[in-house]
């Protein structure tokens, strides 16, 4: 994988924190900085899937949806009419 070096500016505090646990985990500060990238992109594609997956069902159901929930239903209440 290729790499491409950058300088970012971050506070005293965070890079302090960044510091401690890069020694902790036991990785250079680069690899840190590159997990918490990775891990901040990859909640944000999460969000936005979320994002559009509530768009895409937000809206009323249309007839034929409706008829499915009803047949599902009736269905589902012949299953487990017995079972009680």
């Amino acid at each position: 994988m290729e790499t491409i070096k950058t300088a970012v500016s971050v506070n005293k505090v965070l890079f302090d924190q960044a510091e401690e646990l890069a020694r902790e985990l036991s990785v250079s500060r680069s690899r840190l900085y590159s997990l918490a990238l990775e891990e901040y992109i990859r909640k944000q594609h999460s969000r936005a899937m979320l994002e559009r997956f509530n768009a895409a069902y937000a809206d009323e159901l249309d007839a034929e949806e409706e008829a499915n929930l009803t047949q599902m239903g009736e269905l589902f209440r012949d299953v487990v009419e017995g079972e009680w």
